[in-house]
């Protein structure tokens, strides 16, 4: 990494992939918002903090168990493709949300296989918490953790997240728990007593600038493949 620290880049990698992936509208959100109309923000941001440690230990995961495999030769190339390709869909996805009514998903346009597998989780675990309603809710979400198997990878591959520097796979899961409490408190305060100005509008602005940003990023990482592809047969 020739600028600046390698543990500051990767906490802020973490941070603001965290916060971006927390904005678009979906079952933890829309959690946060009734409770929070209905029981004050002591109470969603609970629910906030159970999502952002479940949010977290999939983090952790994709990091321990795949980034390091997907850093290597030809894998790497394959993964900074697909990473380019994801971005893109994630913000394409987010940008032309017509609505905050349906939560948005992963796997599949419709979700039926999400929508199944959240079910039976959420059916086996039951949660009796608050905490434990947004871990659970996350946990029943398997999406979330392709999401960061995929930007783990690519996060290696760019050495936003320099595998050969010790530390910085814990400093961008630090920022990711960062990004992602960050979004929950600020969302707990706006729908919680005195605060209930954020209405459907509000948050599909949010969820289009959330994909704009994600949109953006696929591009200039779709530039910089372009870029080392033409350097590579000059």
């Amino acid at each position: 990494m020739d600028n600046g620290s390698p543990l500051l880049i990767a906490a802020l990698t973490g941070f603001i992939s965290g916060l971006l992936l927390s904005i678009p509208v979906g079952p933890i959100n829309f959690t946060i918002i009734n409770e929070g109309r209905r029981r004050g923000f002591a109470w969603s941001l609970l629910i906030g903090a159970g999502a952002s440690a479940m949010e977290v230990i999939y983090c952790a995961i994709a990091f321990t168990s795949f980034a390091s495999f997907f850093s290597r030769g030809y894998v790497k190339a394959v993964m900074e493709l697909t990473s380019f390709v994801f971005l893109l869909y994630l913000g394409v996805k987010f940008l032309t949300a017509r609505s905050v009514e349906a939560a948005p998903r992963f796997l599949s346009d419709r979700g039926h296989l999400e929508e199944r597998i959240e079910t039976r989780i959420e059916h086996r675990f039951e949660p009796h918490s608050t905490f434990m309603t947004g871990f659970v809710r996350v946990l029943a979400n398997p999406g979330v953790l392709i999401c960061w198997i995929i930007l783990s990878a690519n996060f290696v591959s760019r050495e936003w997240v320099d595998a050969l520097v010790p530390g910085t796979q814990l400093a961008c899961i630090v920022g990711v728990a960062a990004g992602t409490n960050l979004w929950f408190l600020a969302l707990s305060w706006a729908v919680s007593a005195g605060h209930r100005k954020l209405d459907e509008r509000t948050l599909r602005l949010l969820e289009h600038a959330s994909g704009a940003v994600l949109v953006g990023l696929a591009l200039v990482h779709g530039a910089s493949i372009v870029w080392q592809m033409v350097r590579q047969t000059l």
